[in-house]
Order: structure tokens, then sequence, then C-alpha cells
């Protein structure tokens, strides 16, 4: 059953969607953490968890060729969004567009090879990496990124809808220990450069993959 705070949040993404594509600070972090993946096989399953309009599943699909994607949002409007960019970027049709909460993922165990999350684990919370390393295969890898503490900025609104069991990292060392509290090792670490002096926004990207 979908929460109240959920809907609430889908609401308000619902309402950006609009404009979300405008800003290129949420490309940039998919494409990042989808090149840092360094794929050797075509992975069969890629879950893309709350996937937005899209930007992570569209590069792991160009960058991967996986078999196929399954991509997550509670926000209906922003998969409108991405699914009106299919036909050009996904003419195979290999991605599948889910209406879903990010937690618990309608997924079996050990299903994916890949679990992406872009910009939206500090707003799902820390039940979200447990549930990744639960989907995926031993061996599978997952990619996340989480914003810098220090650049992280919200409105008190926007505050008041975030989970409460997730605090934002102040490092790398921070950023490392939320995929290791969830199981997945071994963990790789990197800052993204800010993307000005007035505005950082800077984000860590991780990767880190499910135990053999």
């Amino acid at each position: 059953m979908t929460s109240p705070a959920t809907r609430f949040d889908a609401s308000r993404f619902d309402a950006a969607a609009g404009t979300y594509d405008d800003d290129p600070h949420h490309l940039d972090i998919a494409r990042e953490l989808v090149a840092g993946l360094h794929a050797t096989t075509r992975p069969r399953l890629v879950v893309d968890v709350a996937t937005g309009t899209g930007f992570a599943a569209f590069a792991a699909l160009h960058a991967l060729d996986p078999q196929r994607v399954v991509a997550v949002d509670v926000s209906a409007r922003m998969l409108e969004r991405a699914a009106a960019k299919a036909p050009t970027a996904d003419p195979d049709g290999r991605i599948e567009w889910r209406d879903a909460p990010a937690v618990p993922l309608e997924l079996p165990d050990h299903a994916a090879d890949v679990v992406l999350c872009a910009s939206a684990l500090h707003l799902i919370g820390a039940t979200a990496p447990p549930e990744w390393r639960r989907v995926l295969r031993p061996g599978g890898r997952a990619a996340f990124s989480i914003p810098v503490a220090a650049d992280f900025r919200p409105s008190p609104e926007f505050r008041a809808t975030l989970p409460t069991d997730l605090t934002l990292p102040a490092d790398e060392a921070g950023a490392e220990r939320i995929a290791r509290a969830a199981g997945l090792v071994p963990v790789a670490v990197r800052t993204t450069a800010p993307v000005s002096v007035e505005r950082p926004r800077r984000s860590f990207l991780v990767w880190a993959d499910a135990p053999w």
C-alpha cells in the first residue's frame, strides 16, 4: 500500500515533470553512474529505481546493452515523460516503465544484474539499499548517487517530506558506509565536480557489488 508520504512526494514530482529535463545535472549524474560500471558482460536485467524521466534507464540501455530494463517510479507524470522519449531512445522497446514504489521492488530475489538509483536515494531512505541487495544476483552491481550534505539546501517544506532514516553523508567514507550497511561490497566512491561556486550541488557516486 502506498503511504501518505509517498503520495505527497509523487504529486510533487508530478508537478515538476514538465521541466525536469531542463536541468542537466540529473542527466550528468545518470551518465556518470552508468559509465562507472565498466560492464564486461551483457546484463540480462537492469533495474532503474526512481527513474524519473528515464535518464539512467536510457544511459544503461545504450552503454550496457542489457536484454531488459525495468524502470520504476511513483510519479505517473515522470513516467509519461520518459515513455514519450522511448520511441527514439528505446526503439526496440526493451525498457518497461512501472508505476510502482521503490521499496519493496516488485521483483524476485536475485533477478537483476544491475540496480541503478540516480539522484533519488535521499528521497527514498535507508530501506532502499538492502532491497537492491535482495534483487541483485550474487556478483551483481549497484550504482547510486547521493548529495553531499554540505551542498544540499532544500526548502523547509521540501525537507519536511524527506525520509528521516537516512543521513546525508559528509564525505566519501560516509557514502561508502551506506553501501556497506546493506552488505554491498567492495565499494568505490567518487565525488562529482561542483556545478558552480554559488550552487556546488556535488554528489557522491557509489558503485558496489552484491557478494557471491
